[in-house]
């Protein structure tokens, strides 16, 4: 064991957490939180540099006895399926720091506590290589969320944070069986890697597909059960809602790549039809019910649901193509999402209304606003040259290779995704300035450029040049299809 860099990685933010109960000062804790949240950052690019894409194996691991009397460990590490959402969730965490410099003026320590809190608890999943470990982290994360949403939030934020801590609570509890009979069956280990080479009975394998399904279909969210995404978004303080589209939403699908698929191999074969079917009903339903919403934050937000079927769908496609496909599209989305919300903030932040029909006009008062969220518009759209179009069009390619039907009725989602975000984009940019975009409207300043900036790059760069970011992706996929079709032809 060498460095321990993923260590440092997650303490970083939990340490900072810890330093800003000692500050007075909101400027100065807003100050030391940006620094921490690009310490961390900074960390994760030594991370990925340090990457050897040749490799399937886990990297940069770290094993310490945590309660031998069960076999938990301390342990961690990535791989090519987990490190670009380390590296995400660190980015991700500076951009919201930035994103709350104004917006949130009232218990400003306590917010960029649960904010650090929240981003430690966020980067231990993705690095957890111990089922225990991964469980603890993925529970503690409902409480600075909880905290974020129900403090910070809009008017309606105690029903939302409430509804939301519901929601992810009742899959995490199914979650908490499905961990038990693993571990029973699975040589009484919480060891993530030799889960993964157990052969689970057919019916166990079931069992506990379901169980993990219903857990990760609430946090991805798929239809039914992702009414309570909505209400967090529209209530959620702009940093938060960052934090769930980027991040967030991300661990349902991390979920079905890291157990599902590797530790139920049979189960995840056999139930892939079901599994392609609920994902385009995700992409179609989603984009209706964006198609139909005046409120900005709202359609972003049904979006996310609609854009989260494709990477569902990649991802039981169960080849190359869709698995790349989804796991790049995740990243894509955290980008191209996460500034949406920005976006949205920026804009509340000057107008108070976040009603489409309330807005036009904006190219003439907000010249360097509307060009950047053109650009993202563009990429949620996924034109070609953008990030979102290069995942999305390796989805699409592994979607009609697994099934035709499913691609076909992907394709409606996608012109969906054209109709509500160009018509989001004319009601806001174009036409007559309307009254809440007055001609006293500012336009974005150097703070706000500052969180900008990062994520215009990345949508170009993947978009131009997505080569490293496939590299880093490429050879753990491969392993893990090998795993699932050698292991998964017995149904």
């Amino acid at each position: 064991m060498g460095f321990p860099l993923l260590s440092l990685i997650i303490l970083t933010p939990a340490a900072g957490a810890a330093v800003l109960m000692f500050l007075r000062s909101d400027d100065a804790v807003r100050w030391a939180a940006l620094g921490v949240t690009v310490i961390d950052l900074a960390l994760t690019v030594v991370m990925l540099a340090g990457f050897d894409t040749a490799t399937y194996e886990m990297q940069f691991t770290e094993t310490r006895p945590w309660v031998p009397a069960l076999g938990i460990t301390y342990a961690l590490g990535v791989d090519g399926i987990s490190a670009l959402f380390v590296f995400l969730t660190a980015l991700l965490g500076s951009v919201s720091v930035l994103a709350s410099w104004v917006a949130i003026d009232r218990r400003v320590k306590a917010f960029m506590i649960s904010l650090l809190v929240m981003q430690a608890l966020m980067l231990g999943v993705f690095s957890a290589l111990d089922l225990f470990l991964f469980y603890v982290c993925w529970e503690a994360m409902l409480i600075p969320m909880y905290l974020i949403i129900g403090v910070w939030g809009g008017d309606g934020r105690v029903y939302a944070a409430f509804k939301f801590f519901l929601y992810t609570l009742a899959g995490s509890l199914l979650f908490l069986v499905g961990v038990i009979v693993l571990y029973f069956h699975g040589g009484e280990t919480f060891d993530i890697l030799v889960l993964m080479d157990q052969d689970l009975p057919f019916g166990v394998q079931s069992w506990l597909f379901f169980a993990f399904l219903v857990a990760f279909a609430v946090k991805v969210p798929m239809v039914p059960v992702h009414t309570w995404l909505p209400d967090a978004h529209v209530q959620a303080p702009t940093a938060g809602s960052i934090i769930l589209a980027g991040v967030l939403l991300k661990m349902g699908a991390y979920g079905f790549l890291r157990f599902s698929l590797p530790m139920l191999p049979e189960a995840s074969v056999y139930y892939s039809t079901l599994m392609l079917a609920i994902s385009a009903v995700a992409i179609v339903y989603g984009g209706f019910l964006a198609l139909a919403q005046d409120d900005l934050k709202k359609l972003v937000a049904y979006s996310s649901i609609s854009h989260m079927g494709f990477v569902t769908l990649g991802i039981f496609a169960l080849n190359a193509r869709g698995l790349e496909g989804s796991i790049l599209q995740m990243f894509n989305h955290g980008i191209t999402t996460g500034a949406l919300f920005l976006f949205v903030g920026l804009i509340y932040e000057r107008t108070h209304t976040r009603s489409i029909a309330e807005y036009g006009g904006l190219m003439k008062v907000a010249p360097v606003y509307t060009a950047f969220l053109a650009l993202f518009t563009l990429s949620s759209m996924a034109l070609p040259g953008t990030n979102a179009f290069v995942g999305e069009l390796l989805v699409l390619s592994g979607a009609f290779g697994a099934n035709l039907a499913f691609g076909a009725v992907a394709i409606l989602g996608a012109m969906l995704s054209a109709a509500y975000l160009l018509g989001m984009y004319r009601n806001i940019a174009l036409g007559p300035v309307r009254v809440s975009a007055g001609p006293t409207l500012r336009d974005v300043n150097a703070r706000e450029m500052a969180a900008i900036l990062p994520l215009a790059a990345f949508v170009l760069w993947v978009g131009l040049y997505p080569k490293p970011f496939l590299d880093i992706i490429d050879t753990s996929v491969t392993h893990l299809l090998v795993e699932v079709h050698s292991r998964g032809r017995g149904q």
